[in-house]
């Protein structure tokens, strides 16, 4: 009989997660801002602070499948890093349309980048898990950016088709 679960408690179940940028802002169209995200990930991933089984990159937000004993952490730590580099990065370039629409939430003296609230959901099956990595890699198609996941460079979709993704995933949880 197949073993359907995929975790044996919470901590250790694989979470689908969202991050959107604030406003729907569409700033990740610059492949060096993307890179910003796939060097934190990967980070993430060196440091064995999180175990990333699928990604995908849009101009205006990140889908994640990860787990990690201190997620909410390590979610929180990779925001504030990506949060600062690329505030950075668009001031280097006096990207002043994006920064003054971010400005509009600065509090504490800190401009934004990401929404707060993150959504994040356990998944407990492998037909979740399945279903919920296909939709991730299928997100460029759904917008019309590619015919095929694994065309969009800023995917894992690479990775499940035997190629060679920007970072390394873990394809092997079936």
């Amino acid at each position: 009989m197949e073993n359907t679960t995929c975790c044996r408690t919470d901590v250790l179940c694989p979470s689908y997660i969202t991050l959107k940028v604030l406003n729907s802002l569409p700033v990740f169209s610059h492949p060096s801002l993307m890179y910003i995200v796939l060097d934190a990930l990967s980070f993430l991933q060196r440091y064995e602070r999180m175990q990333i089984y699928a990604y995908v990159i849009m101009e205006n937000h990140l889908h994640l499948m990860a787990t990690s004993e201190t997620l909410n952490r390590e979610i929180e730590d990779f925001k504030s890093f990506t949060t600062h580099s690329v505030v950075s990065y668009l001031e280097g370039r006096d990207a002043q349309h994006i920064l003054q629409q971010l400005e509009r939430y600065r509090t504490n003296g800190t401009i934004p980048f990401w929404q707060q609230n993150v959504r994040s959901e356990h998944v407990r099956s492998l037909e979740v898990m399945r279903q919920s990595v296909d939709h991730i890699h299928y997100n460029p198609v759904r917008r019309g950016y590619v015919d095929y996941p694994c065309h969009w460079r800023y995917s894992s979709a690479r990775n499940y088709a035997g190629q060679t993704g920007l970072i390394d995933v873990i394809t092997d949880w079936w």
